[in-house]
């Protein structure tokens, strides 16, 4: 074998954080990833974390986003959390893509109410990975909770070769 490394170790993916940290990223690389993701930026959706693994993000309900009960419309709860979800699965520097997904809404959300979407990373096994987030509202109380399944692709087999 001699001290050669195989060629399937020496190649070292792309961090988004600080190589070796799993750690915050760092603002540059933060301001870069929301630069490209307009759909949270339309909504007003922060992106407060990403980590190796994990993402944390923030939304006001708005007026606007009010279904006909008068609560938070679940599409824009499944929304936050479906974002929460893509930053973390992507934090690694490899580029993935949910390949399913499902929410269970806990308690209502209403406007004026800050939601706050954390991702966990709970295993990742080849390409595919499985992520938990929690959505939570005032006082900490869980408004929803999420689970994901991502499968990592190749950046030439997305729409314009980066994820979407």
């Amino acid at each position: 074998m001699g001290g050669r490394i195989p060629r399937a170790q020496a190649r070292r993916p792309r961090r988004l954080g600080r190589p070796g940290h799993g750690a915050d990223l760092d603002r540059g690389a933060r301001v870069s990833a929301y630069a490209g993701d307009p759909a949270c930026r339309s909504l007003g959706i922060a992106l407060e974390e990403v980590a190796a693994g994990r993402a944390r993000l923030r939304m006001r309900v708005t007026g606007e986003m009010l279904n006909g009960h008068g609560i938070a419309h679940g599409g824009y709860l499944f929304l936050l959390a479906d974002a929460a979800f893509a930053y973390a699965c992507n934090s690694r520097g490899r580029a993935a893509l949910a390949q399913s997904a499902q929410v269970t809404f806990v308690r209502p959300a209403e406007a004026g109410d800050e939601l706050v979407a954390e991702a966990v990373e709970r295993v990742r096994h080849g390409r595919h990975g499985v992520y938990d987030v929690t959505v939570r509202g005032r006082g900490g109380e869980v408004v929803a909770e999420f689970r994901g399944q991502s499968v990592s692709v190749s950046a030439g087999s997305l729409a314009g070769g980066r994820p979407t």
